[in-house]
């Protein structure tokens, strides 16, 4: 008798266990359909513009710029690092860097602010990072200029995001080259002079 109702029993548990993993399934399914961007596992969060606008001391954006490849004698670049204490210019000469003249002058949380929402109104860190090779700027834009933006949090590079002035060499930087340059030279007094000076 207690045969008999286990036999009368078990085909109704396993097709209620059966319509549960059904049921389970469905949903999994439709939730990849109907909501596909709403996984954890692939969700990529992009913190730059958090770190870009961030006024703590351990936070700085830096723009490099550099000209065409030549000879060593002839090669110049430049460096713009903004932070909320301090604001430099360094200019270069050859590949090695060496420093032909630097403009360090101090700053203030205040200024710093204004100076990052304006970045960040100029969509500084819109743009995609390049990884690997694709990010490797040797040699990019043989004949032209390179400008590299940079993010910066304390040591770790948060974002990195270049363009040339060469039309095969775009780059990763989805914003306005010109414009965000001439907010970091607006930020040091006769900026622009001094980048003239090391200018043939």
């Amino acid at each position: 008798m207690a045969y008999s109702r286990f036999t009368r029993v078990l085909p109704i548990a396993l097709i209620l266990i059966i319509s549960v993993i059904a049921v389970a399934a469905l949903i999994s399914l439709a939730r990849v359909i109907f909501f596909p961007g709403t996984s954890n596992d692939t969700a990529v969060v992009d913190t730059s513009r958090d770190a870009l606008v961030a006024t703590s001391v351990e936070h700085s954006v830096r723009m490099t710029v550099r000209g065409p490849i030549v000879a060593d004698e002839a090669f110049r670049s430049y460096q713009f690092t903004i932070t909320p204490a301090s604001r430099q210019l360094v200019t270069y000469s050859g590949y090695l860097d060496s420093e032909v003249a630097k403009i360090s002058l101090d700053n203030n949380v205040q200024a710093y602010d204004e100076f990052v929402h304006a970045l960040d109104k100029a969509n500084l860190a819109k743009g995609e990072a390049f990884s690997g090779d694709k990010n490797d700027l040797r040699g990019i834009c043989a004949t032209g200029q390179v400008t590299n933006f940079e993010i910066i949090d304390g040591e770790d590079i948060v974002k990195s995001l270049w363009t040339s002035t060469c039309n095969g060499s775009k780059g990763s930087l989805d914003a306005n080259v010109e414009q965000l340059s001439q907010l970091f030279v607006n930020q040091i007094p006769d900026a622009q002079k001094t980048i003239k000076s090391i200018e043939r």
